[in-house]
């Protein structure tokens, strides 16, 4: 019979922390920590499978549930001493979602569930304190009409604002009992306005319906939006955490707070986090109480008063807490995020998980709790996540540059960005979109903000502090932000941010410093990242484990440049067609597309050999021995050609030609799908001129290069588009008798490859014989995806966020490799082509080269390489080695 619910609490659990996926992250380590005799309260997991059960059986749940549900109830009550919805003793509980994978703040919570009008009294009688009893009662009725009716947060929002106007307050903890009371009924009131119903009463529905609300939530836009971002399977499913109140709103001796082992912006190992005196925990995620530091330190580091920090106000609960962090970072071995309370001070512990942290974090802890002894090298290998490195790759701010600082505030995630200033988060994607950088400028962030946040380059609010929604969700992004600038006047109705007298509008400037907490006016210049320390012990680690080599697409002197400094071990995908396209040869080749014959050919790819051949040149030579392979020309010729009149009649004068031949010739080669016409390999049969200038300038370069500096170079030449083994047969004894002619006239040895990219599915599936010809192979699997898939990259951005979110895709096909069916082809190619020629080299080019899962399918398929953008290479490295550990 199947197990729907786990219980925890009294030092002792159901669960441990390896049953994640059935009882989420949440619930999975609230078992552990009671089994470890943490002061957890008392509680139970609805498990994920209900779920899945849920949703498969249109909202119902199983049969067997609501009794162990009351089971589980009556042990809590049984540890607690109080009783759910008794009117004297009321037991009050939360209830919180819990994937198996960290989704922070994407999925709903319901807080001090069982309070009504009869239990509100008892609970004050228990407390002796009627403005506990009512402040918690408005918070109750304000999530449980969010959460579970629907209702418009900002609708409770605005009675809290007047109930604090009307008394003169600034904050809602100075809303006396009276105060609170009336508020309790203007909220009451909302929600009969709102839904025509009363609030609920009997604590049992009161249960069922915040139960409901969070398997529902599993499927709200933001939860959905935030999976895709993150990879996040839909069919995980979510668990339900039910568990006794522990109230940090019942007076000065109590707090709530959130706190990091390690600081997750930087790394150091020293306490971080923020709390809130006589407060509930949402109030410290929301940002709507600005909350004040734990340690004395990180207040002096300027996050706040240094007489207010935990350390100095609640000094014998802060050193419990610093207690528990080492007790769980010894356990978990990992930096853990905590969420506490203290109630008249006793702490108590409500959640631990993983902790978010940017990609210069990662990379400190990894390292630093290997030299610690926590853990291994290869478990620091495994603990970054290969795509974070993203975040070290890219320019900062250059501090000799002069800016314009017009705002400080807290520092919530590092890196610089600029941007055009946008205050709503449909404005911040619709921008994006249209190609615009933007700074996504609020009062405070919500869960519903997730897109705008993914969209915008950085995050300014005026509220909230370095552990508020917005800090949480822009770290886990690597997204620059700063939090609580209190002297930004936002006003979204004009549109405008006033900070220091100076007003500015939607689509100003600004530039943000999240390490500094620093907003300067307009767009500063920035300087190239200095990749030491840290990262460069780890990727040190990484090289040595893993085993695909990792090369780079490349074919300007910049792109090689950077990726020898990121460590690449070659090019895997020179496109020559790049190098056509500038000025000092592009008349050259429309010369050659509108010649007539071979030899007007000929004669006008005379003038372009001496610029490939340096283009090769100065190619080698940054690589200094390392492979390089060139792929000869790919696209079709109409794209090198004029597009409009008074371009034709440009190219007629330079070119010295009649307008109607420019004319005639671009109608000539226009095509109804270029991407399966003459192209690839195609102009080589047709036009063999082409290639064999290509050729003869890849092996002059080598010698010259030889020449000039001892170097062997051994360029592989790489023919695109092959479908079958007689093309490549062809266009191979071609380039064969252009090596042999250039090893004539120099009298030097070449030492050459020629090879194939594998991008056509029928290259795919006739592998073995083509491999007869080919001393390599490169997958293009940009252009196998698009054939593959009967998909154009350019075309299926129009459908493709509808089939990710009805799950027809898992991924986008282009950014992760479809491993069940463009992977199939990979693996058969590869398979027949070892056949066809045991050793061949085997390799990826396209721009799934850079992505970690795709990395790890070509490990499993025994590649030997991987080729990148070169920013991508460092990502590559980390990943390959991933790869290599975890297939072991």
């Amino acid at each position: 019979m199947t197990k729907w619910v786990y219980g925890f609490g009294g030092g002792e659990a159901d669960g441990a922390a390896s049953m994640k996926a059935l009882l989420g992250g949440k619930g999975a380590n609230l078992a552990e920590m009671s089994s470890l005799g943490l002061p957890v309260p008392p509680g139970f997991t609805i498990t994920t499978e209900v779920c899945t059960f849920f949703y498969a059986n249109e909202r119902q749940y199983p049969g067997e549930l609501a009794a162990e549900v009351d089971a589980a109830l009556a042990r809590i009550e049984a540890e607690v001493g109080m009783r759910f919805g008794d009117p004297t003793k009321p037991l009050l509980c939360s209830v919180r979602s819990g994937a198996p994978l960290s989704m922070p703040g994407m999925m709903d919570t319901v807080l001090n569930l069982g309070l009504n009008d009869r239990t509100v009294l008892g609970l004050a009688e228990a407390a002796r304190d009627e403005r506990f009893a009512y402040d918690s009662y408005r918070r109750f009725i304000q999530m449980y009409g969010d959460v579970v009716m629907g209702i418009d947060h900002y609708l409770f929002e605005e009675a809290l604002e007047e109930a604090k106007a009307e008394v003169g307050c600034r904050f809602d903890n100075e809303l006396d009992a009276l105060a609170l009371k009336k508020l309790v009924e203007n909220y009451k009131a909302t929600v009969r306005r709102e839904t025509g119903q009363p609030f609920p009463e009997d604590p049992k529905e009161q249960l069922w319906g915040a139960i409901g609300a969070v398997f529902s939530s599993w499927h709200v836009p933001r939860a959905v939006t935030y999976r895709r971002l993150h990879d996040i399977p839909a069919a995980m499913g979510t668990a339900v955490n039910v568990q006794a109140m522990v109230f940090g709103n019942m007076g000065d001796d109590c707090a709530t707070g959130v706190a990091f082992t390690r600081n997750p912006s930087t790394g150091e190992k020293t306490v971080y986090g923020e709390f809130l005196v006589n407060a509930q925990g949402e109030d410290v995620v929301a940002g709507i109480r600005t909350p004040q530091p734990l340690s004395r330190a990180m207040a002096e580091n300027g996050s706040g008063d240094p007489e207010a920090a935990m350390e100095t106000v609640q000094p014998h609960s802060y050193g419990e807490l610093v207690e528990v962090f080492d007790k769980l970072e010894a356990h978990y071995r990992e930096m853990q995020d905590i969420e506490f309370t203290i109630q008249q001070g006793k702490l108590y512990v409500l959640q631990t998980r993983t902790g978010k942290r940017t990609a210069p974090a990662a990379l400190k802890i990894a390292v630093d709790m290997a030299a610690e002894g926590l853990i291994t090298e290869d478990e620091a290998i495994l603990r970054v996540d290969p795509s974070s490195l993203d975040q070290l790759l890219h320019p900062t701010l250059d501090p000799a540059a002069d800016a314009e600082v017009v705002a400080k505030g807290l520092p919530a995630s590092p890196g610089a960005a600029s941007g055009k200033i946008v205050f709503f988060a449909d404005d911040a994607l619709k921008a994006t979109q249209a190609g615009e950088d933007v700074i996504l400028v609020r009062i405070e962030t919500s869960p519903d903000d997730i897109h705008g946040m993914h969209a915008a380059k950085g995050i300014l609010t005026s509220r909230g502090g370095m552990t508020s929604h917005a800090a949480v969700v822009a770290r886990g992004m690597g997204k620059a932000c700063i939090c609580g600038i209190g002297e930004l006047l936002i006003s979204y109705a004009d549109r405008t941010v006033t900070v220091r007298g100076r007003t500015l509008r939607e689509g100003d400037w600004l530039t943000i410093d999240g390490g500094a907490g620093v907003v300067m006016l307009g767009q500063v210049p920035t300087v190239d990242p200095e990749l030491s320390g840290d990262f460069a012990t780890l990727m040190t680690w990484a090289d040595k484990k893993r085993r695909l080599k990792v090369r780079t697409n490349a074919e300007t002197p910049l792109d090689a440049n950077t990726a020898v400094g990121f460590g690449a071990e070659g090019i895997g995908l020179c496109r020559t067609e790049h190098m056509f396209f500038q000025d000092d040869r592009i008349l050259a080749m429309r010369e050659m597309i509108l010649s007539q014959d071979a030899d007007g050919r000929k004669k006008a790819l005379a003038k372009i050999a001496p610029f490939q051949r340096d283009d090769f040149v100065e190619l080698f030579e940054i690589m200094k021995g390392l492979p390089v392979t060139i792929r000869l020309l790919d696209p079709p010729l109409h794209e090198f050609l004029p597009h409009g009149a008074a371009e034709d009649e440009a190219v007629a004068a330079a070119t010295g030609v009649d307008v109607k031949l420019v004319r005639r010739r671009v109608a000539e080669l226009r095509e109804a799908n270029p991407m399966l016409g003459l192209r690839g390999c195609r102009l080589g049969i047709l036009y063999p001129e082409i290639y064999e200038m290509q050729a003869r300038a890849i092996f002059e370069a080598a010698l010259v290069v030889f020449e000039k500096s001892g170097e062997t170079v051994t360029p592989e030449v790489m023919i695109p588009l092959v479908c079958s083994a007689k093309e490549l047969a062809i266009i191979k004894k071609r380039i064969d008798a252009v090596a042999a002619a250039v090893t004539a006239e120099r009298g030097q040895e070449l030492h050459y490859e020629i090879g194939t990219m594998i991008e056509l599915p029928r290259a795919a599936l006739r592998a073995k014989e083509i491999a007869e010809h080919a001393q390599f192979f490169s997958f293009g699997t940009n252009d196998l995806t698009q054939m593959t898939l009967g998909l154009s990259r350019d075309d299926a951005g129009s459908f493709l966020d509808t089939y990710l979110a009805e799950e027809i895709f898992a991924s986008d096909p282009f950014r992760s490799l479809d491993q069940y069916g463009v992977g199939e082809l990979v693996e058969i190619a590869t398979m027949r082509g070892r056949e066809g020629r045991p050793g061949i080299k085997l390799g990826i080019c396209g721009e799934h080269g850079g992505d970690p899962a795709s990395i790890d399918f070509c490990h499993r398929q025994g590649l030997d390489y991987v080729s990148c953008s070169p920013y991508r290479v460092p990502i590559a490295r980390l990943a390959a080695a991933q790869a290599a550990l975890r297939n072991a």
